[in-house]
């Protein structure tokens, strides 16, 4: 019981984190004029939960691959 209550609460600081990266980011980058963003959405949520800051890399890197 004790490893999974420490996995939620991992997961949830991860995804707090991540959702702040991805926040601040969106907001760095219109400053510069630059207009790709991620959306601060579940998904976005699920994945930066599930993979920290690399998931935050990559959702950049999809939102540049796809032009988004």
């Amino acid at each position: 019981m004790e490893q999974k209550t420490s996995f939620i609460v991992q997961f949830i600081i991860r995804a707090a984190v991540g959702m702040a990266l991805i926040f601040f980011i969106n907001q760095f980058l219109a400053s510069k004029g630059i207009s790709m963003q991620v959306g601060l959405n579940p998904v976005t949520f699920a994945a930066t939960g599930v993979f920290g800051s690399p998931g935050v890399a990559l959702l950049y890197g999809i939102a540049f691959y796809t032009g988004g």
